[in-house]
């Protein structure tokens, strides 16, 4: 295989083109992928739109909920017939689907030319002639503009919560040494990045597995002191075993910001205890009460999931009620999705669809007047923002409290204001929106 790597001319190299789906650890796994792939003087793509029919497609897949999976299986499908027509020349699927379904896929998507697990990459790289770089530590190809970078710093899950399917697909938590991971931040630094979204299952479990004790604090610490990072986010914390530690490192440097991503699914002890989340409503509402007392001005962010198996109407007036209350600053909601081989799967899935999607929407219709009352109250105030991008008519950014995707945006009049993309710029907000704001730069 290596000699007929080295013997083909460059202008018989194929170029690789990585399609992928589902969330930020997956863009993360494609970037390394992608990094691998140019390390050894292929061409390689992100999402292109220009095939050729020598091409080879790899699809990094997402398998959590129905929706996800049936977006992978129709996207394997559409490249597969690509193939099938001579448009291009090999499909390779990877990620979460194939790393659950690989028997499955291979007996119904039977012209892909290979599957592979979330685990084997050096596999992958191997089935298009690359070999697999050891040395390669951090090293990778943004698909994110360059100043913000999702940051990976474990992989895999511990936690046994009775409707996630990311341990079967994902394995056992293991977190990255804080050497290889201040190497890869300096890195990202000296190539432009200004941001790091810290990514895991669960960053709440860091080190652990490593060190044997909780050790984000101290991740943290020297992440915060890697010269050019100006931000660094957490997203997806777990609330059981919650380390309090990082919200005292989040007081002392500045370039941590002031927003925390912790999925609390639920607020009703019954739906808490079959979701086997190892907390009580009373804990949940104390945890959060005790992270705003330490860090007032934090910005929290938290999904839920409506229809699990058993939700009566009382658990979910319950939650309705908390999220009125809680008024979180971030939301996100999603209707339970009845996975195989997962605990909850042996529970009888009893929610009506119609059900389901309706209490997603009253729950989206309290938090979208929470949102509208607190961005109202940043009229007139000026905050630090990074300018993502100019779409249409704006210059669109973020303040600290929001995460990309996902969260608010800033948007300045790109017709009376100039703000370079990639940058940080002081917005002083004009008016406010459900979801967005509006600005100018500070005079």
């Amino acid at each position: 295989m290596k000699t007929k790597h080295t013997s083909i001319t460059p202008t018989q190299k194929p170029k690789v083109n990585v399609i992928t789906l589902g969330c930020s650890k997956n863009v993360y796994d494609s970037e390394v992928l992608m990094g691998q792939i140019k390390a050894s003087n292929l061409n390689v793509s992100h999402e292109s739109d220009i095939l050729g029919k020598d091409d080879i497609v790899v699809i990094n897949t997402c398998g959590f909920i129905d929706n996800a999976k049936q977006e992978s299986i129709d996207t394997i499908l559409q490249y597969s017939a690509l193939k099938e027509q001579g448009k291009i020349g090999k499909v390779i699927v990877t990620g979460c689907l194939s790393e659950r379904y690989k028997p499955e896929l291979k007996a119904e998507i039977t012209n892909v030319d290979a599957y592979f697990g979330t685990n084997e990459l050096p596999e992958l790289l191997a089935s298009i002639g690359v070999n697999y770089k050891h040395e390669l530590i951090g090293e990778r190809l943004l698909t994110t503009p360059s100043h913000f970078a999702y940051f990976k710093i474990a992989e895999g899950c511990n936690r046994p919560c009775s409707f996630c399917a990311i341990p079967l697909m994902r394995g056992q938590h293991v977190s990255k040494s804080i050497e290889d991971l201040v190497k890869e931040a300096k890195l990202l630094a000296k190539n432009g990045t200004k941001e790091l979204i810290l990514i895991a299952q669960d960053l709440t479990y860091y080190g652990l597995d490593l060190y044997q004790d909780r050790k984000l604090a101290n991740l943290l610490r020297q992440l915060s002191d890697v010269n050019g990072i100006e931000w660094i986010r957490m997203q997806y914390a777990y609330p059981s075993g919650f380390p309090m530690e990082i919200l005292d490192v989040m007081n002392e440097r500045e370039n941590i910001c002031k927003y925390l991503d912790m999925p609390l699914q639920h607020v009703s002890d019954n739906m808490l205890k079959s979701m086997r989340r190892g907390i009580t409503k009373q804990k949940t509402i104390d945890l959060v009460n005790q992270i705003r007392d330490k860090v007032p001005n934090i910005a929290l962010r938290t999904t839920l999931i409506c229809g699990y198996p058993g939700e009566t109407e009382q658990d979910f007036e319950e939650m309705k009620n908390w999220v009125a209350d809680t008024k979180f600053d971030r939301l996100g909601c999603f209707t339970y999705s009845h996975e195989e081989k997962t605990h909850a799967h042996s529970l009888v899935d009893d929610v009506p669809e119609e059900v389901k999607q309706q209490r997603v929407e009253d729950i989206m219709d309290i938090q979208q007047e929470i949102s509208l009352a607190k961005n109202q109250e940043k009229i007139g105030q000026t905050f630090k923002v990074l300018i993502d991008k100019k779409e249409g008519d704006y210059f669109v950014g973020r303040t600290q409290f929001d995460s990309p995707e996902v969260d608010n945006e800033v948007l300045i009049d790109a017709g009376k204001h100039y703000v370079p993309v990639g940058n940080f710029t002081e917005i002083t907000i004009d008016r406010a929106e459900d979801f967005d704001l509006y600005g100018h730069p500070k005079s």
